[in-house]
C-alpha cells in the first residue's frame, strides 16, 4: 500500500516537474531516508516548483524561507518575547518548526545563519538562550543553491555539507521537454498530467522507512558498499589520478548515507533486495559534496563527479 502511495506521488511530480525524474525520484528517496537534500543549479530550473509539489503531497506543515545576507539565526529559530501584561518571556517558534522546510538560495546567508540551520539539521532540535526544543518527529531541510559563480553567493561550511544526504546537481531541460514547458506554463493540458494524489500521511512515511531499513543487503553487495567510500580516502590503492585529485574523502556519515539511499532506490523499484546498481546509481548524489578535490584537480580542470566516476570504475563491482 505504502509503495503505491509513493508511486502515484513520483508520477505527480514528474508531471508537475517535466524532464527531472531523476531530480523527483530523490526527493523519495531523501523522505525515506530520512535525510536532507541539497540541489543545485541555475535560477529557472524548477527546484522552487519541485519542492513545492512534494510538500503539497505530503501531509505536514510546510514553509519556504529565503535566504539573503541580512537573515538573522532568529529569523529561523524564534526568538523570546516578552509579554507586558504577564512580565514573562514565551517562545515564538520560528519557521524551522514545520515538517518541510525549502531553503532557498542557502548559500546566500552569513555563517551565524548555517550555524542555526546546522543544529537542526544534525541533531534535530534548536537552542534559544538557555533552552533546547525538539524538532517535529517529521522534518526535513530541502534546499536550493545557485552555482557559486553567481553573484553574493559564499560557500556552505564543509559540515554543514556533510548533513546533507545528498546533493543534487540540475541542468537545462533538453528542447522537446522545454517545449512542453512552455505549454504547461500557459495553462495547456498536456499528456499524462496526473491529478494530485491524497497527501501521504505521516504515519504512512513512518512505515515506508521501516520497511526500507528491512530491506535485504548481501555481505557481499554490503562489502563493496564499503569499499566506494574507503577508496575515496585511500585513493593512492586504487588510481594514480585518483591520488592526485582527491585531497580528503568522505565520513563514515557518507556510509551510512550510501546504504540507506540504496535500499530506498530498491524500495522505490519494487524489490526488497538492494543490488550493486543501486548503489551505483545513487553514488554521485551521495558522495559529489563530501569529497574535497585537491589543487592538482582543480587546475587540471577534473570535477567532483569525475573523480567518483573513476572510483566505480577501480573498485571491483561484485
Amino acid at each position: 500500500m505504502a509503495a503505491e502511495q509513493f508511486q502515484s506521488l513520483r508520477n505527480y511530480l514528474d508531471s508537475q516537474v517535466l524532464g527531472q525524474s531523476e531530480f523527483t525520484e530523490s526527493l523519495l528517496i531523501a523522505i525515506l531516508a530520512d535525510g536532507h537534500l541539497l540541489v543545485e543549479g541555475p535560477p529557472g530550473l524548477a527546484k522552487t516548483r519541485a519542492v513545492n509539489a512534494l510538500a503539497k503531497g505530503i501531509e505536514g506543515d510546510f514553509h519556504r524561507v529565503q535566504f539573503t545576507p541580512d537573515l538573522l539565526p532568529a529569523d529561523l529559530t524564534g526568538t523570546d518575547i516578552y509579554r507586558p501584561e504577564t512580565g514573562e518571556f514565551v517562545f515564538q517558534q520560528g519557521p524551522l518548526f514545520h515538517n518541510v522546510i525549502l531553503a532557498d538560495e542557502i548559500n546566500r546567508a552569513p555563517a551565524k545563519v548555517q550555524s542555526a540551520l546546522l543544529e537542526a539539521m544534525a541533531e534535530r532540535q534548536i537552542t534559544v538562550g538557555r533552552t533546547t526544543y525538539p524538532l517535529p518527529n517529521l522534518f526535513m531541510v530541502l534546499a536550493t543553491q545557485n552555482p557559486l559563480e553567481q553573484e553574493g553567493t559564499y560557500p556552505l561550511p564543509e559540515a554543514q555539507l556533510d548533513r546533507f544526504l545528498m546533493q543534487l546537481n540540475i541542468d537545462y531541460p533538453a528542447a522537446a521537454t522545454e517545449l512542453d514547458i512552455l505549454r504547461l506554463n500557459r495553462g495547456e493540458e498536456l499528456h499524462g498530467q496526473v491529478a494530485m494524489p491524497t497527501p501521504l500521511r505521516q504515519e504512512d512515511i513512518f512505515n515506508a522507512r521501516k520497511e526500507v531499513l528491512e530491506i535485504f543487503m548481501d555481505e557481499t553487495v554490503e562489502n563493496y558498499l564499503v569499499q566506494l567510500v574507503i577508496a575515496s580516502r585511500q585513493a593512492e590503492h586504487y588510481s594514480t589520478d585518483l591520488a592526485r585529485w582527491l585531497s580528503y574523502g568522505a565520513s563514515p556519515r557518507a556510509t551510512i548515507a550510501l546504504d540507506r539511499c540504496a535500499r530506498a532506490k530498491a524500495w522505490l523499484s519494487g524489490r526488497d533486495f538492494v543490488t550493486p546498481d543501486d548503489i551505483q546509481a545513487v553514488f554521485g548524489h551521495v558522495m559529489r559534496h563530501r569529497i574535497i578535490l585537491s589543487y592538482q584537480a582543480e587546475a587540471d580542470g577534473v570535477t567532483a563527479d569525475q573523480a567518483l566516476q573513476l572510483i566505480l570504475q577501480e573498485v571491483p563491482t561484485p
